[in-house]
């Protein structure tokens, strides 16, 4: 059978670790699958394995510095990012980690990173310190933020003789984890996605509004990771800052909970799947003033609310047998409880689940913590993790 990377485009990134001779391997399988790679190497790389080693497994001239120094030739950063299929960087140090997650582009590697237009992943290895140090896990809390894939460290036997958490992955599993990508490439080809995500806003007059703490980012994380499969995604959302490009995004902007629903009925009624993960509010004011509410000589002040459509409960009254509809329960108190609720109440095949209780998890953070509650009775709890790697995971139980 042949190799889903046959005839793709890989830069495989290089950087100063002890842990480059694995990389050695990982280039092998990828060249045995089909794969072409261009190995892109930092000048602290090469202290630990050699480009002629590199070259002579890739079939292709490594690259190291923006010009070859005997010729002049000019290696374009700007090229490699558009060539590439995908971009490995195996082992990732904490200096190129830090690099990439603040744009520091002084080599040949973080520049064809800050130009890459496809994905990217990292093999993180260091000390167990290093990893565990505030500056590390924030860079790569900010690298996840912006969609990079990172293949966590295993613990272990470390070059320093200590244990812990720092082992660069096997290569084996990066090249699982390579072949895993290219496959979800293509699983969502024709698919029909529709989405609400981030707040609504009730407005009390010109000036004010009701509203809640939602930014949007787990919506758009949903929303890019459906894209990059390969599926036709509407994305309805409410007021948020968030910017999306991708071509098979078509996103609809609205601002209160009534707009929502309204913008809602065509994409949600023609979609394969829905997925509801808007903080919609549940209250409008029943009234709305038409100039700015002054406070001169007004010292309390009463609003009347009522209640706004359910969303998800409306639109998944109508589901049909071929449709899959998802959830979300934001809760601060019997949690579970709520979302089982929540599952059968409305309709819906799948709840996410997450608390506010958890530190990382709810609204403004770019990581999450979910439980996948689905209608059959089976649960899937999750560590915390990423906004994107949360998309990942809640869209791979979805389909799969």
């Amino acid at each position: 059978m042949e190799s889903i990377l046959k005839g793709k485009h890989i830069v495989l990134g290089i950087t100063g670790g002890i842990a480059a001779y694995k990389s050695v391997t990982l280039l092998r399988l990828l060249i045995k699958a089909g794969a072409e790679v261009q190995v892109v190497i930092t000048p602290s790389g090469k202290e630990f394995i050699t480009p002629v080693t590199l070259a002579a497994l890739s079939g292709k001239p490594v690259v190291s510095e923006f010009f070859t120094a005997n010729t002049g030739e000019w290696h374009s950063h700007v090229d490699l990012g558009l060539w590439a299929d995908l971009m490995v960087i195996a082992p990732a140090t904490a200096s190129t980690i830090g690099k990439m997650a603040n744009g520091i582009a002084d080599n040949m590697l973080v520049t064809t990173y800050l130009s890459a237009k496809e994905h990217v992943m990292i093999a993180p290895a260091m000390d167990l310190d290093m990893m565990a140090h505030p500056s590390t896990t924030r860079n790569l809390a900010t690298l996840a933020s912006y969609g990079v894939e990172i293949i966590e460290p295993a613990a272990g036997e470390l070059a320093s003789h200590l244990v812990g958490k720092g082992r660069m992955e096997e290569p084996e599993k990066i090249f699982e984890r390579i072949e895993s990508y290219f496959s979800r490439q293509c699983d969502m080809q024709g698919k029909r996605v529709a989405i609400t995500a981030g707040p609504t806003f009730e407005k009390l007059d010109p000036v004010r509004f009701i509203g809640n703490y939602s930014t949007g980012k787990m919506g758009f994380a949903l929303a890019e990771e459906c894209a990059e499969r390969g599926a036709e995604v509407t994305l309805i959302c409410g007021p948020v800052s968030l910017e999306i490009s991708h071509p098979n995004i078509r996103r609809i902007n609205v601002e209160s909970a009534r707009e929502m629903l309204e913008a809602s009925k065509e994409p949600f009624s023609k979609a394969d799947i829905g997925i509801f993960s808007a903080a919609v509010a549940d209250y409008r004011p029943e009234m709305r003033a038409d100039s700015k509410i002054k406070r001169e000589g007004v010292d309390d002040m009463t609003l009347h609310l009522v209640k706004n459509p359910d969303i998800a409960a409306t639109l998944a009254a109508d589901k049909r047998e071929d449709q899959k509809f998802v959830g979300f329960a934001l809760e601060t108190d019997h949690e579970h409880d709520n979302a089982v609720k929540k599952l059968t109440k409305k309709n819906l095949d799948m709840v996410v689940l997450n608390s506010l209780n958890d530190k990382g998890a709810g609204f403004g953070t770019d990581t999450n913590k979910i439980t996948i509650i689905r209608r059959d009775g089976t649960e899937t709890t999750f560590p915390l993790k990423s906004k994107r790697e949360v998309a990942r995971d809640i869209i791979d139980g979805l389909i799969r």
